[in-house]
């Protein structure tokens, strides 16, 4: 059987306060009850920023105004294997909030736990905590 092929978009939603908003995967889905940042799969003919913006929109009701790449991850599971292109958002119009009925929350940078995150997350989650993003 072939693997399923996803590009996702995710955005790391970081505050002034070195706060990041995290969202937790619904107890039904692919790695439910982990958490996240907040993104989707991009769609036909999207960058991945387009659908980072949209996704963002749809998903916490922001408006995205500045985004950064800073990384991109290919990981396998035994189903399927992603691309996540993780950017650093840290300029959006309105308060991101579980939109969708998903719970939500502001994590200190530092206080991230690479463990409570997807497997393909955890490298981010560990830059994040040792090196800062800024």
């Amino acid at each position: 059987m072939e693997k399923k092929y996803l590009h996702i978009a995710a955005g790391i939603i970081k505050n002034s306060n070195d706060e990041i908003f995290i969202t937790q995967r619904s107890a039904d889905s692919h790695m439910g009850g982990f958490w996240e940042f907040p993104g989707g799969k991009l769609e036909q003919g999207e960058t991945s920023e387009q659908a980072l913006i949209r996704e963002l929109k749809e998903e916490v009701g922001i408006t995205v105004t500045h985004c950064e790449l800073i990384d991109t991850i290919t990981h396998d599971f035994p189903d399927r294997s992603i691309t996540l292109d993780f950017f650093l958002v840290d300029e959006w119009k309105d308060e991101p909030f579980g939109k969708e009925g998903q719970p939500s929350r502001w994590v200190l940078q530092s206080k991230l736990i690479a463990d409570e995150f997807p497997p393909a997350n955890r490298g981010v989650v560990d830059f994040l905590t040792k090196n800062g993003c800024h």
